[in-house]
């Protein structure tokens, strides 16, 4: 397999993507659109201003891989490569992806769109959403420990049913962790 290392990829296509191993490369301006990245691996690169919508990543390694003002939508991260997965997003476009039930701690969700994902069971201790708008998104027998919701938005935790020990929220998120109880804070 292919190993490329500090390399800077721009404007490919899911024509000119080789499967590999990619070590410290950044991705720019690419459409990897429903790409089937399936054998690849990515170990600390970054994806800046990219579309991987609707890419398939089944048995994908992704190790400290950032993401950038990307386009990531209906990718089921789920079927990834469980092992060291490690996330940073900022500023990305993440609807209705799927992360049930993976080891996401300390991964970063920062002003991003995520409506309609589902982390139904996933450990997300000590990650952080600031900023992001949360609508319709799931977290259902979740581990949030830790994590940081402030100045995120429309996200709905029921608290009986995920793990918030220590979780941050400011005063514009109580209502959505009051809502089960009809509670409104005005």
């Amino acid at each position: 397999m292919p190993y490329f290392s500090d390399q800077t990829f721009q404007n490919k296509s899911t024509s000119d993507f080789q499967v590999g191993e990619y070590d410290s490369c950044t991705f720019v301006g690419c459409n990897f659109s429903n790409l089937n990245f399936h054998g690849a691996s990515f170990e600390d690169c970054t994806f800046k201003d990219c579309d991987l919508s609707n890419a398939k990543v089944s048995g994908v390694s992704f190790q400290q891989v950032k993401f950038e003002r990307c386009k990531v939508l209906g990718v089921h991260f789920n079927s990834a490569n469980p092992f060291l997965l490690e996330f940073n997003f900022q500023n990305c476009q993440l609807d209705y992806c799927n992360f049930f039930n993976l080891k996401l701690k300390k991964s970063r969700f920062i002003n991003s769109r995520l409506l309609e994902v589902d982390f139904t069971q996933a450990e997300l201790q000590e990650a952080s959403f600031q900023g992001s708008d949360l609508s319709g998104t799931v977290f259902d027998r979740s581990n949030l420990e830790k994590s940081d919701f402030r100045q995120a938005i429309h996200f709905r935790i029921d608290p009986e049913i995920n793990k918030v020990k220590g979780a941050k929220f400011d005063l514009e998120g109580l209502p959505g962790l009051l809502e089960k109880w009809g509670i409104k804070v005005q």
